[in-house]
């Protein structure tokens, strides 16, 4: 975490703590601290290991990962599955309050059917997190609907999985229908 980061977050949680203050004073503080840099959103949430939560100045998106499938957490209709709450914790850690760049593809459409931006999401070191959570073993490349890097994922893919990276060194795969799956994880309630 950049120092600027750390120092924020240390008085954000000082006044919390001390003050009570509301999740929008606290977004007010932490821009003032640590303003957002131009071109960028800040991530406000992170929802599971392939989705977040992040403002532009007022306004707030909910961004789904183009290209990546994670194991599940809060499905409806589904258990909680192998490496879900894995893969959730790791983007935490890269994500949670910090600077991110988004980008459209050309070849995928601008939301999904949950109305979701549908985003390539970069740190602010240009790290590509879509790629970095296959390429680590939290997620599959998500194959179902094109986009420009998919061949970059498939190989990325192809290589954790080669190494038992993450999930693929912990959890049973299945395939259902054209996507990957760990199955539901014993240990979740």
């Amino acid at each position: 975490m950049p120092r600027r980061q750390a120092i924020a977050s240390i008085i954000v949680l000082l006044v919390s703590m001390f003050f009570g203050v509301n999740e929008e004073s606290l977004n007010s503080i932490v821009d003032w601290i640590d303003p957002p840099v131009a071109g960028f959103a800040r991530v406000e949430e992170v929802v599971d290991g392939d989705t977040v939560v992040v403002r532009f100045g007022e306004t707030k998106e909910r961004v789904r990962l183009i290209g990546v499938d994670t194991p599940e957490t809060h499905h409806p209709n589904k258990a909680v599955q192998c490496f879900g709450e894995a893969a959730s914790e790791y983007l935490k850690g890269l994500l949670s309050n910090t600077d991110v760049r988004l980008e459209a593809d050309p070849t995928n459409t601008n939301r999904d059917r949950y109305d979701r931006l549908l985003r390539y999401v970069y740190t602010e070191d240009n790290e590509l997190v879509n790629l970095k959570i296959i390429s680590e073993g939290y997620g599959f490349a998500y194959t179902i609907f094109p986009f420009q890097k998919i061949d970059q994922f498939r190989a990325a893919q192809a290589q954790a999985s080669a190494q038992s990276s993450g999930l693929w060194g912990e959890c049973d795969i299945v395939e259902s229908g054209d996507s990957l799956n760990t199955v539901p994880d014993a240990d979740a309630d």
